[in-house]
């Protein structure tokens, strides 16, 4: 497509009809136009059909350049509405990007709380469990101290008791045989 500025210039077909008349024809037609382009009553005389013809050309090269005119205009109309759509598709996608980041730091967030408390739990638990162990050992520590202890009086007490016996026969025969 041309550029509708260089085609306005040419506001009738004067240029074609120069090119394809020789220059004593020329000079009647354009003095016809400047006569058609005055505001002044303009006296009717029998048309040729050149003229006529001339007259349609002018007129279909004036409708041909309205036509591209409006046609540059609907594409630019369209360029325009083709800028704005891509402008709502960008803040949508724009849009649609930050929702999804603030639901992820929000998922990321609430898995971070989750595990925290998780842990925390754990270690109390294990905590809970070391002090049962602790106390376990401890009374089981003590349980066993006491038994060895009660083992070792025990053991002891015999043991006292036999040299008591011991020596209590050591003596009963030394006096026997002391006698």
């Amino acid at each position: 497509m041309t550029n509708p500025r260089e085609r306005t210039k040419k506001s009738s077909g004067e240029a074609e009809l120069q090119a394809e008349t020789s220059p004593e024809e020329v000079q009647p037609v354009a003095e016809e136009a400047a006569v058609e382009e005055t505001p002044a009553v303009v006296e009717e005389r029998p048309k040729s059909p050149l003229d006529e013809v001339m007259s349609q050309a002018e007129r279909a090269y004036a409708a041909y350049m309205d036509a591209e005119r409006q046609v540059a205009k609907a594409y630019h109309e369209n360029e325009v509405q083709v800028a704005k759509a891509y402008r709502r598709a960008e803040k949508q996608a724009h849009s649609a990007f930050d929702a999804a980041v603030a639901q992820a730091q929000k998922d990321r967030d609430e898995a971070a709380a989750k595990a925290l408390k998780a842990r925390e739990g754990v270690i109390q638990r294990a905590e809970e469990a070391f002090k049962n162990a602790e106390e376990a050992t401890s009374k089981a520590y003590e349980e066993t101290v006491a038994q060895a202890m009660k083992g070792r009086d025990d053991n002891i007490e015999r043991a006292w008791k036999v040299r008591d016996e011991t020596i209590e026969q050591a003596w009963q025969i030394y006096s026997k045989i002391a006698k």
